[in-house]
This record gives structure tokens, C-alpha cells and sequence, in this order.
């Protein structure tokens, strides 16, 4: 696809003149423009032009419609909290899912399930009794590597992998799939693709940008818009396998400070037009319907409030027709506004507020006062929901019918089809990059003695990583992704294939001395500020993936490391101790596309080459956390672009530097949960019936016990647990192994958490911390809960460790000499009989606390 002259200039010309210097590894080079100073911005031609037909029609439509419905058509709430009698009721122009929603809370959702929700949707926002005007509703999710809340799904590597294949062909192919299984679902809108240039790999969304370099996802962007939308002056544009795609998020939300999710982006007007831009001047080009404001801030203002960045830049200098939505209650964050109340929004320029709180009736009673009050001028409104129609008619949904009767819905035979899971495939196969082959180990021959083994070998959900399944992608297991393929099952399959021998191991250890081991191993998944780092240390240097590696090369056995990661992480010591070394990112299902790779044909040929090639630079030391391609002083491991062939001689060697951060030997500060349960930790709940449930959605049930994630000051930070007071019960962080604490316990440590108690224990309620089923330790919190927490809002509370009474030979807190202390399966338990509504977030375990515990023993 061609650029534009003005495009060429920020798109290349950025890397050799704006980016030099303008970005460096330090925090604090961060430069503002005065905003009576602004600079131009592109003029942007979309090739979707305004329809006079389509205009008639909007003036006619909003002529009829009342303010309530106009308001309706701007509040999109979550399909938690909301049905079809509010869709009538409100006027509700569009709703959403968030990640691990599903109709009736259900994981397994059938297809059929999906499409029923969204025909009830539909035909709930057509109703035109009582003189409605009977507006079609939209349903926006984010699939932002395929269709990833319905299982069965074809799910692609994430973004940064797809940067590592510098394929714009592939692109298109990958939206086009995409599209087509979101329409399968009887959803119509994808709150995709992030167009993000990661500048600070801290940064808990980096995966799910293509790349550092703008050129790069200025190429990309219109690719995968056309791709989702269809080609446009086309009969292809938004058809019956094309949905609404969203560029997001407008804009800089790769470039925070600290790569700290929603934060301060930190840039002059220049660096946010050439860097972060990059990504909208193509879709826009490419018709892109909606864009999708960012939770961050530039120059202290905040996105969704920003009014010269998204009226005067996006809509104006760049011409953007369609409309803006939020993103989850962004709103709410700008000064003097609430999550209910925000007009400064509309004013701003947004047009559609993300809405999931269960209270967003009343954000529409709000909107429509400051109409009636003339806080939001009518001009406003019209013009946004002018913005709203323009988009439903163009993607021809007055005219589409139910989701039911719309093409390829319903048609669960074509989710996850293999033609749609060949280009899965194809992509996990080119994004895969090689940085370390010594004496050109790899590939592989078939007719091998091979041992896989690693976390990551036989672990789909660990291989898809956020966005798969649940929000975090956290809690699945393989049965979760029918139809896929792990790592090893690829393996296995072309080892056996080829009259070698594979064998899986969890531990390393094998019944035959292999000719080679395969170690696949990485970080485990996560999403959006639960992915935050403080720095770029792999697993904050733990050791246990390098101990398995140094294992085989201790014994002579060649090692070949398969690494899952969402962003170049610092891997010296990992490096040294492999013989091979190759990034798989995320690669999603298909697995077996690694295998195509690793592995020689039966005949001894290459299969296929290593063709990934970097898109992000990669770090030489752990503190460098802004490290991109055209800074001052540019010394990565490996540069932007790096990857090995096959035909290539690797001269990396064993003796990389391995002097990283200082590491103590136990964390002064001990996180269990933040935002999820942390490794080694996950939540389960245990009713009055034994009846047992793992957290691996947004909810889960038991007879007596209901956990939900909820959202305290960021989306899903905390969970809410109901006891409804039929039996005992109880919930808890637990992990599979004991977790030896005897070091905090010497160290005078406290338990700490943060608690809202809304209903106030009924009966005797504990806090229990244990080892296992009969091995566990009580603190009586009944009257603290009645007295002290109990509508009192969010409370934190300190536990000396030493408090919790001795509970036998297997565990004795109250003893620290003892040669029986702490090995601890569940940290943080709360037990009743009795009803009781809490909420809880920050588990942590805190060295030196003791003594000014709030329950302290000292």
C-alpha cells in the first residue's frame, strides 16, 4: 500500500531525525511542548468517502430520534450488566464483552450460545413500539489475536511475534481469519488492532505491538484494517466475513514513563505525531471506522478528556469520519469526573463511553441532564451520534437483520477451520527468531533420541499468553483450546515421523540419555497491568529454568531453548547455558508450527528456514528499559532486526556478561496477589458440600461461594467473594507446592491485604493461613470484620505471621526455632459458616512488619 509524501517524512524520516536522542534509557528525558505551540499533522484521504445517501439518511434518523435515544446510542455497557430490556429500555447503541466474558458467565459458551446473546441484543434495540426509532445495536470485543474469549477459536501469535515476520500480506490474511470467526460468533465489531510503538518493554502491553519502529506498524496498520473491514470502493467492504475494526489507543500508549500501563506519555507533539502516530495515518487511510482513546495522559491531560489531540488533530486535521469510543471507564480518570459522570468527555471529543460499571444507567441519566442543562451542547451530541450512524450504516446493519441470519453465524464447523489455522501457522513459523546456534545445531535431524521438557512444553495456555480464553489468559488448561497443538505435540509429531523418539518430561529427567533436549520455557501470560515490570531481568532472575538448562549441559546432553516471551527480556545466563537459542514469542495454537522449524525434513533438508527477524532491539543488561533502534548511544545485544538463518555462522559464544541486577536472597516485599494471584499462587474456592473450583474465568462458583473479578482502581484488580451462608466454606490462595516462609518468619514478617467488607460476617468467620488439608492455623476476624471493617471501604490489614497459632509439628509460625516451620500452601484463606460479602486485592507478605502490624504478637 502506498504513503503519502507526509507519511514517507514521519515514517522514515523519524528514525534517522526525531527519534535520535529523543527516547534514550532515561526516565526522566522527557520534553513538553507549549500547547499554544502545536505542529501540523497529516491530512489524512481515507478511501472510505462520505456517502451524500448515507448523510440524508443520518439527518432524517437523527431528526426522529429524542435525546434519550441519542444518549443511548453513546453508552455501551458490559454484557455482565446488561439485558435486553435495558438494550430497549436505554436505547443502547452498542454493548461490549471484556476479556473472559461469555454469555451466562460461561467459559464454554457454545457458538450457538454467542449468536443467541447477540440476536437477543438485537432485536431488544429494534423494537420501535412506543415510537422508538429502533436504532441496530453493535457488539465490540477485543480479539486481538483472534477470537480469544471462545474456546475452540484459532488464536495467532501476538503482535510483537507478527512484527518479527516483517509479512504485511500476512497481516491482511490474519485480520481476514479474524474477522471471519468473530462473525461465526454473531459479533460485529473488533476492538482491534493495537497500533501501539512500544518504546519501554516494562510495559505490560508490549506484545501487543508490532513494533518499537514506526515505520514498521505504519506498514502493518492498513494491512490488518483491510484485512478485518475488507477492502474498500469494494462489495468486500464490511460483507458478511468483515467486521469494524478500531485503531487503539489514540495515542502514546507505548511511549509511558517507565512503561507504566496508563500512564505519561513521554514525548514532544513531534515524537507523539512521527512515533505514535505512525499507526493511524495508515488505517485511516485504510478506512478504519472507530478509534479507541487511550487511558494515558500527555502534557498532564488526560486522552479521553484531550480535546485538541482527538477533536482538532484526529477529527480535524486528519479527517477522521467515523467515531471515538473509551476504553473501559477511561473517563472516569479525568479530573472532576467519575466513572457516572463526565461530560468533560463528550466535550472532548468522545463519542461513545465504555461503560461496564453495574450503576451505568447512571452515566446515561447524567449525559442526559448535561444535554437538557446545556453542560454538552446539543451540537455535541448530534455530532457524535452523526459519528455512530454513519459507521452502522456503512457496515449496512439496518439492513443486515438479526446476527443469526448474517452470513457465516452460528457456523461452528468454520471456527477454528484448518484453512484458518494454516495461516496461524504459517505466521507462528516466520515470527520464530534465532539468536544463538552454535555449531549449527538446529535443525534438527527427525531420527533423534529427543527430550522435551520445560513449564512450556506441553502447556497451550502458557503459549498463547494473555487475551486467550480469560483477560490475563491465566487458569486454562489444554482442554481449553480444542483443536490446538502444544509444542511437544508438534515435536512429537514429526520425531516420530521421521523414526526418531520423543519424550515428554516435566523435570527433566528421562528414561533414556537423549541426543538432544529441548527446554521450552518463559514467561507465563498476562495482559494489561498485571504484565508490568520494573525491569527487564528474566523472572526477576529466579533460577530454576537456568538450573534445568545447566542440568543437560552438566551431563554432555545438547541443549536447544525454546523461549516464550511477550517483549525482549534479559537472558545473558539463559543464553550461555544453551547451545541453541530461539525466540518463539507467543505463538498461540498452532504449535507445531515451531516443529516446521526446528526440524530437518525426513530427507535431511531443511524444512524451513528461521526467517523471524527482530522488531524490537534486545537488551544487553537488565536496565535497559528504552532501548530503541535510532537512539544516541544505541548498544543492544542484539539490534533491531537480528536473526539468524540457517545458512548463517553463529559466533555469539558461552560468555555473555551474567552481572545483573543485585537479586537478595528473599524479597523484602513478597507479592501474592496484585491485579491476579502471582506465580506460584491461583485462587480456589471449597463449598459446604467439598465441592471444589479453580479461578480461571472471571468467576467461579460453589455452594456456598461465589468469587468474581471486580474492578477497585483499575479493571480486575480485586476479587469479590459472596458466602451465601448454607455451609461452611471458604476461599483462598493456594499453590501446588509447599512455599518455605521459615526466612520471613525470622525476618518478623507481616501478612498484609487489602479488604471491603459490604455485609458483615453473619457468623464465626477466620483468617486461615496452612499447609495443607489438616494443617492450617486460624485468627478470629468475626469482630474486627463487624466492628471495624464492615462499611467502612477499602481497609488494609497487617497480620503478624507470628500471631497464627501453632498448628502442629508440620507447621509452627508461633515457633521460629522450630525445625518444622512454614511450609506454606494456602497464605491467605477466609472461612465462615455464616453470609458475608467482602472484596479483597494487594496479598503481600512484608518483611519487618511485625511489631506495627494491626494484629500484631510481638
Amino acid at each position: 500500500m502506498a504513503i503519502n509524501a507526509f507519511q514517507r517524512l514521519t515514517l522514515a524520516g523519524a528514525v534517522m531525525a526525531a527519534l535520535v536522542g529523543c527516547q534514550t534509557q532515561n526516565d526522566s528525558a522527557s520534553a513538553g511542548t507549549s500547547k499554544s505551540n502545536h505542529v501540523a499533522w497529516p491530512a489524512v484521504h481515507s478511501e472510505v468517502e462520505q456517502d451524500p445517501a448515507i448523510e440524508a439518511r443520518i439527518d432524517e434518523l437523527l431528526s426522529q430520534m429524542t435525546l434519550e435515544e441519542k444518549v443511548g446510542q453513546m453508552i455501551q455497557p458490559e454484557i455482565k450488566q446488561v439485558t435486553p430490556e435495558d438494550i430497549r429500555e436505554y436505547h443502547i447503541g452498542s454493548v461490549l464483552n471484556g476479556g473472559g466474558t461469555t454469555p451466562d458467565n460461561n467459559k464454554y459458551a457454545s457458538v450457538q450460545d454467542w449468536v443467541d446473546l447477540a440476536d437477543s441484543y438485537y432485536y431488544a434495540s429494534i423494537d420501535k413500539t412506543d415510537g422508538r426509532t429502533g436504532v441496530p445495536i453493535i457488539w465490540g470485543t477485543d480479539a486481538v489475536h483472534g477470537v480469544g474469549n471462545v474456546v475452540g477459536a484459532t488464536l495467532f501469535p501476538h503482535n510483537i511475534a507478527l512484527g518479527a515476520t516483517h509479512n504485511p500480506d500476512l497481516l491482511e490474511q490474519i485480520g481476514w481469519v479474524t474477522g471471519r470467526e468473530l462473525k461465526i460468533t454473531g459479533i460485529d465489531w473488533n476492538f482491534s488492532p493495537t497500533v501501539a510503538v512500544s518504546r519501554d518493554e516494562r510495559w505490560g502491553r508490549a506484545y501487543e505491538a508490532w513494533s518499537e519502529d514506526p515505520e514498521l506498524v505504519g506498514q502493518y496498520a492498513g494491512r490488518m484494517i483491510r484485512g478485518l473491514q475488507g477492502e474498500p470502493k469494494s462489495d468486500d467492504f464490511l460483507n458478511e466475513d468483515h467486521v469494524i475494526a478500531t485503531a487503539k489507543h489514540f495515542i502514546g500508549d507505548g511511549g509511558t514513563a517507565k512503561g507504566i500501563d496508563r500512564g505519561e506519555t513521554l514525548a514532544t507533539e513531534e515524537q507523539l505525531r512521527d512515533i505514535h502516530g505512525a499507526g493511524y495515518f495508515s488505517a485511516i487511510e485504510a478506512g478504519v471506522q472507530v478509534v479507541m482513546a487511550s487511558f494515558t495522559s500527555w502534557e498532564g491531560t488526560r486522552m479521553h478528556g484531550h480535546e485538541y489531540l482527538m477533536t482538532d488533530v484526529l477529527k480535524g486535521q486528519m479527517g477522521f469520519d467515523g467515531f471515538i469510543v473509551g476504553d473501559w471507564s477511561g473517563h472516569g480518570f479525568i479530573p472532576g469526573c467519575t466513572a457516572l459522570d463526565c461530560p468533560q468527555a463528550v466535550n472532548a471529543g468522545l463519542d461513545i463511553y465504555m461503560a461496564p460499571e453495574p450503576e451505568w444507567k447512571e452515566l446515561f441519566a447524567s449525559t442526559v441532564k448535561h444535554a437538557e442543562d446545556g453542560t454538552i451542547p446539543m451540537s455535541r451530541i448530534d455530532d457524535a451520534v452523526r459519528r455512530i450512524l454513519r459507521v452502522k450504516l456503512r457496515a449496512g446493519l439496518f439492513e443486515a437483520g438479526p446476527p443469526s441470519e448474517r452470513g457465516i453465524a452460528g457456523r461452528a464447523d468454520l471456527l477454528g477451520a484448518p484453512e484458518h489455522r494454516e495461516v496461524a501457522r504459517q505466521a507462528v513459523r516466520e515470527s520464530l527468531v534465532l539468536l544463538k546456534n552454535s555449531d549449527g545445531l538446529l535443525p534438527l535431524n527427525r531420527d533423534m533420541n529427543v527430550l522435551v521438557t520445560g513449564d512450556g512444553a506441553d502447556n497451550i495456555g502458557k503459549q498463547a499468553g494473555g487475551w486467550s480464553v480469560t483477560w490475563q489468559g491465566t487458569g486454562n488448561k489444554n482442554s481449553d483450546f480444542p483443536g490446538a497443538t502444544s509444542i511437544y505435540d508438534g515435536i512429537a509429531e514429526v520425531v516420530e515421523a521421521g523414526g526418531g523418539n520423543a519424550e515428554l518430561s516435566q523435570n527433566g529427567t528421562f528414561k533414556k540419555k537423549p541426543d538432544v533436549a529441548i527446554v521450552v520455557f518463559g514467561e507465563d501470560p498476562y495482559a494489561e497491568m498485571q504484565g508490568d515490570l520494573t525491569n527487564l531481568m528474566y523472572k526477576g532472575g529466579a533460577e530454576a529454568d537456568l538450573n534445568l538448562l545447566k542440568s543437560f549441559k552438566e551431563q554432555g546432553i545438547p541443549v536447544v531453548s525454546l523461549f516464550i516471551t511477550g517483549r525482549p527480556l534479559w537472558i545473558n545466563r539463559e543464553l550461555n547455558a544453551s547451545d541453541a537459542f530461539m525466540v518463539v514469542w507467543q505463538p498461540g495454537t498452532e504449535g507445531e508450527g515451531i516443529a516446521d522449524v526446528v526440524f530437518r525434513n525426513n530427507d535431511g533438508s531443511i524444512n524451513h528456514d528461521a526467517k523471524g527477524r527482530l522488531s524490537f532491539s534486545w537488551p544487553e543488561r537488565p536496565d535497559q528499559y528504552r532501548l530503541n533502534r535510532g537512539d544516541k548511544n544505541y548498544n543492544p545485544l542484539f539490534p533491531y532486526g537480528f536473526g539468524l538463518s540457517y545458512a548463517d555462522k553463529d559466533t555469539l559464544g558461552d560468555e555473555l556478561s551474567e552481572a545483573g541486577l543485585k537479586k537478595a536472597d528473599t524479597q523484602e516485599v513478597l507479592e501474592l496477589f496484585n491485579r491476579r494471584p502471582l506465580d506460584p499462587w491461583g485462587i480456589e474456592a471449597v463449598g459446604a458440600e467439598n465441592d471444589r473450583a479453580v479461578m480461571n474465568s472471571n468467576t467461579m462458583k460453589t455452594s456456598t461461594v461465589t468469587v468474581e473479578a471486580v474492578d477497585r482502581n483499575e479493571q480486575q484488580d480485586a476479587r469479590r467473594v459472596v458466602f451465601n451462608g448454607k455451609g461452611a466454606g471458604h476461599v483462598a490462595l493456594f499453590a501446588d507446592d509447599r512455599q518455605d516462609w521459615s526466612d520471613y518468619v525470622k525476618a518478623n514478617s507481616a501478612l498484609s491485604f487489602d479488604i471491603k467488607v459490604d455485609k458483615a460476617p453473619s457468623a464465626k468467620t477466620y483468617l486461615r493461613l496452612g499447609c495443607g488439608s489438616y494443617c492450617a492455623s486460624d485468627i478470629d476476624m468475626t469482630e474486627g470484620m463487624r466492628e471495624r471493617l464492615a462499611g467502612a471501604g477499602w481497609q488494609t490489614v497487617t497480620v503478624d505471621l507470628s500471631c497464627f497459632p501453632d498448628a502442629g509439628e508440620n507447621f509452627g509460625l508461633a515457633q521460629p526455632q522450630s525445625e518444622y516451620i512454614t511450609q506454606v500452601l494456602r497464605p491467605f484463606t477466609i472461612y465462615t459458616t455464616g453470609e458475608l460479602d467482602m472484596s479483597f486485592a494487594n496479598v503481600k507478605l512484608m518483611k519487618g512488619r511485625a511489631a506495627s502490624a494491626m494484629i500484631s504478637c510481638q
